[in-house]
């Protein structure tokens, strides 16, 4: 294994660190830029009717408005389900009986130490919003069938609403075609 000898902290941030590495493999040094994340948690609601909640918001970085399934940061102390439960609530203004780990996966391992661990939650009962501030959303409830239309036509852009929304529907028999 490759072995890390020495790291400088180049920015500490309220969401993520950025930190430039020396790493040793073998007879090689080099340098890794890296982001340091705690994690997100990614939650596909699914109501009774088999509509999936999903929440359109501006991402300044993609510079446009994008469709995604809710997520967001771990705080401390929570668990990943914890993070999910709290998200759902806060973006959708819901409350799951039942929330699934479907997957979890590195979003960009090249630089970036997030992982996102995606849930399914079902059995949703209606409480109330608690957004942030700066979480300007409005919520777009759809059919599989119709997300996986937007997935194709490029309508859905965003990597962890595909990879949600298509284990999602495999679990709950809304299998994806190309």
């Amino acid at each position: 294994m490759p072995e890390q000898i020495a790291s400088e902290s180049i920015y500490k941030g309220r969401i993520f660190d950025v930190r430039i590495d020396t790493i040793r493999e073998g007879d090689v040094e080099y340098k890794r830029e890296i982001v340091a994340h705690r994690g997100s948690a990614v939650i596909v609601p699914v109501f009774d009717d088999g509509t999936v909640a999903l929440v359109k918001q501006y991402r300044h970085a993609a510079e446009k408005y994008l469709l995604e399934i809710p997520a967001g940061g771990i705080e401390d102390g929570e668990t990943f389900e914890m993070g999910a439960r709290r998200e759902l609530e806060e973006e959708i203004g819901v409350r799951a009986t039942n929330i699934e780990l479907l997957t979890e996966f590195y979003v960009s391992p090249g630089f970036l130490t997030e992982k996102m661990y995606v849930f399914l939650a079902t059995g949703l009962t209606e409480t109330t919003q608690n957004l942030e501030i700066d979480e300007l959303i409005e919520i777009e409830r759809i059919t599989f069938s119709a997300a996986y239309d937007l997935i194709r036509s490029g309508g859905i852009e965003d990597a962890k609403t595909m990879v949600g929304l298509i284990l999602a529907g495999a679990t709950l028999g809304h299998a994806f075609s190309p």
